[in-house]
């Protein structure tokens, strides 16, 4: 909030809008809602997501617990899951934990060498580790390892699934609130998606405690309109 030339109350009221809309705010919505220019708004959106963002490095899972990783794609069909050619679809790779939050990452493509790094730093060496059965999660040293191979139909093998995370994957708020997201903004997003699903009512979140967090989330951070990218992007959808 630091030099904006928005008031207090306009700040506070497009948080509470992004913090209760699980799906997504665009800032053609926050335009329209809190009667400021498309320009602020997309502005504004942004630094909120920034906001929501978890910079905590503690490993998800641990004894007893399970955590599950999957991959999506974002933007325009690609012709290749580990090729990534500029201007199509952009990956994501997501870790979720039973019961808890989750984390998500945009990588260049689907491999082992962008994948593991961050299986090891974010995923708890005593969880049940689970995955489908791509060859680019490899084989870790988990208490636990479970695979589930989709290419023969098999979602369910006992205790051992993917469905937790497939169901959060963000492409409905994408695709059906902000349409487009380029590239350059994408870890916004995710960040933003991450939050709501961390803090949804399940793991005792309300709507106003919720925006509490984000709030509390604004310390030590800093993103001037030249770092979000400017007038480029101003205009877009998102």
């Amino acid at each position: 909030m630091e030099s904006s030339r928005i008031p207090l109350r306009v700040w506070l009221q497009g948080m509470h809008l992004m913090c209760s809309s699980k799906k997504g705010f665009s800032a053609n919505q926050l335009r329209r809602i809190l009667g400021i220019i498309l320009k602020s708004a997309w502005f504004l959106g942004h630094r909120i997501r920034a906001a929501m963002t978890d910079l905590g490095v503690e490993p998800m899972g641990g004894a007893g617990e399970f955590v599950e990783a999957d991959q999506t794609f974002i933007g325009r069909k690609s012709t290749s899951r580990a090729y990534k050619p500029p201007g199509e679809k952009q990956a994501v790779l997501a870790l979720v934990q039973h019961g808890g939050g989750v984390r998500s990452f945009h990588i260049p493509n689907v491999t082992a060498a962008n994948i593991r790094p961050i299986i090891a730093k974010h995923a708890h060496t005593d969880s049940s580790f689970q995955t489908h059965e791509s060859n680019a999660y490899g084989s870790y040293s988990f208490a636990d390892r479970g695979v589930v191979n989709h290419s023969q139909k098999q979602y369910v093998l006992g205790t051992d699934y993917t469905n937790t995370i497939e169901g959060h994957f963000l492409k409905r708020g994408i695709y059906g609130i902000y349409q487009h997201v380029s590239e350059a903004h994408l870890h916004r997003y995710l960040a933003e998606f991450d939050f709501h699903y961390t803090n949804r009512i399940a793991t005792g979140f309300n709507d106003t405690e919720r925006m509490e967090k984000a709030l509390m989330g604004i310390a030590g951070k800093m993103l001037t309109y030249r770092q979000a990218g400017g007038g480029r992007a101003a205009g877009a959808s998102a």
